[in-house]
C-alpha cells in the first residue's frame, strides 16, 4: 500500500539555544488521522521538537532553528508565516491545565472572540461541539458561565481541549497532557484522543510507554536530541530496530 501524503514534515532541523544544541538534524513525517506518539528520557528534545511546530521557540530569545518545517506546502519559519495564524491552526495543549480565569463558556470562546466572532448562536454552537468533542460537555454543560478555575485538573485539561479545538485547527500538539492527572482522568484523555483522531493529526509527548502503546499509531524514540528511531508503533515496542530503542521500552533505562 502507498504510504498517504503527510500534513507535516521535519525536515533537517536543528534547534539551538545559544550555543547548546538541543535538536540534531531531525526528519519525520505527520499524517491525518493518526497520532504520533513522542517517548524518550527527559531533556531529549521531544517537547522542544513539539514547541518548535508551533514556533513557540520564538519566545526564547536564545533560540535559533535551522532546517525546514513544511506546512501546506510552505516552511512554517518563513518570513511571510504569521504565527498567530499558524498557532490556531496547530493548536497546543500543555502538562498542567492552563484555564484562563474566565468561565467555562468564555474559556472555550476566548479563540473565537480573537477572531472578531460575536454573533452568539454561532458562539454557542461552537462552545456545545468543542465541549462535547472533548469528551468534557455532559459535566459541564449546567455550569458554563462558572469560573473554570472551579474544575479538577482532568475537568480543566479537557477545557483547554475545547479551547483549542473552538479554533478548528489542523494539527493537535500536546504535551504530557496527563502527566498531572489521576488516572481515571488520563482515561478519559486517552478515550478522547482517540476519538479527535478521525478528524485530526495528533503528536503527542509522554512519558507513559502504556499510554504510547495504547494509542499511539506511530512512536518515534529521542535521545539526547536526536531521533534514534520512527516507525509504526507495534513495531518500535515489539521489534524495533536499535538496541537503544529497545532498552528504553522495556525499561532499562529512562
Amino acid at each position: 500500500m502507498a504510504e498517504k501524503e503527510p500534513i507535516l514534515q521535519v525536515k533537517n532541523l536543528s534547534l539551538f539555544y545559544g550555543k547548546k544544541q538541543s535538536l540534531f538534524d531531525i526528519n519525520m513525517a505527520f499524517y491525518l488521522n493518526e497520532i504520533t506518539a513522542l517517548i524518550g528520557p527527559s531533556g531529549s528534545g521531544k517537547s522542544t521538537l513539539l514547541r518548535s511546530i508551533n514556533r513557540m521557540n520564538d519566545l526564547v530569545s536564545t533560540a535559533k532553528v535551522t532546517g525546514e518545517i513544511i506546512y501546506k506546502g510552505q516552511n512554517i519559519y518563513s518570513t511571510k508565516t504569521d504565527t498567530v495564524d499558524l498557532r490556531k491552526e496547530i493548536g497546543m495543549v500543555f502538562q498542567q491545565p492552563n484555564p484562563f480565569p474566565f468561565s467555562i463558556y468564555e474559556n472555550v470562546v476566548y479563540g473565537l472572540r480573537l477572531k472578531g466572532i460575536k454573533d452568539k448562536a454561532v458562539l454557542d454552537e461552537a462552545v456545545e461541539e468543542s465541549l462535547k468533542s472533548a469528551n468534557i460537555w455532559d459535566e459541564v454543560k449546567d455550569k458554563l458561565h462558572s469560573s473554570a478555575l472551579g474544575l479538577s485538573g482532568g475537568q480543566q485539561q479537557r477545557v483547554c481541549m475545547a479551547r483549542v479545538l473552538a479554533v478548528n485547527p489542523d494539527i493537535l500538539l500536546l504535551d504530557e497532557p496527563t502527566s498531572a492527572l489521576d488516572p481515571i482522568s488520563a482515561g478519559k484523555i486517552e478515550t478522547m484522543l482517540l476519538e479527535l483522531k478521525e478528524k485530526y493529526t495528533i503528536l503527542i509527548v509522554t512519558h507513559s510507554m502504556q499510554q504510547a502503546s495504547r494509542i499511539s499509531d506511530r512512536t518515534a524514540f529521542f535521545l539526547n536530541g536526536k531521533l534514534v528511531e520512527y516507525d509504526k508503533t507495534n513495531k518500535i515496542f515489539l521489534n524495533p530496530s536499535e538496541q537503544a530503542t529497545s532498552d528504553y521500552v522495556t525499561g532499562k533505562f529512562g
